[in-house]
């Protein structure tokens, strides 16, 4: 009985799309697979993958308001404002007055916040490392530089955007 292999294929502007080859359906399947990972693990410890970015960039730098925060985390201000409800909610951060206006906040870990980063870091670390596991060094460097330089490059070019 013969075999049949089937490929999606679409004919858009007489290019031809194979999602087996499109850089934006390996990332989103990448992305899916780490996303679902994370978000498992994080859930141990009573967190979810919304909250990540927030508190990675928490982590990094405190006394941010929350627009520079939604900016620094590449998420929507108002899904930052949900987000610190749920972290405020948690016990992991404070909104304290901005002095400079009496209108903004800036937000700081919680001393419960700040002990979190011990046990919670190591994530991401270990998924990188597992997914990476595949490639050679020289490889694994390589596609971090690729990526670093199209991430760069969406950031700073609004013709990309």
């Amino acid at each position: 009985m013969a075999t049949i292999v089937c490929r999606m294929v679409f004919y858009v502007m007489n290019n031809i799309f194979e999602k087996e080859s499109s850089f934006g359906w390996l990332i989103a399947v990448l992305s899916n697979y780490g996303t679902k990972t994370l978000d498992s693990a994080l859930n141990q410890h009573g967190l979810t993958i919304a909250v990540w970015p927030t508190l990675m960039c928490l982590w990094e730098e405190e006394g941010l308001t929350q627009t520079e925060l939604a900016n620094k985390a590449k998420v929507r201000a108002s899904t930052t404002t949900r987000t610190l409800d749920k972290l405020v909610e948690l016990g992991l951060v404070e909104r304290r007055t901005d002095p400079r206006s009496r209108r903004s906040f800036l937000i700081y870990l919680t001393e419960n916040g700040k002990q979190l980063k011990s046990s919670v870091l190591p994530i991401p670390a270990m998924l990188n490392k597992k997914v990476l596991s595949v490639l050679n060094e020289q490889e694994s460097r390589e596609l971090i530089r690729v990526l670093q330089k199209l991430v760069s490059a969406v950031n700073c070019n609004p013709m990309i955007r």
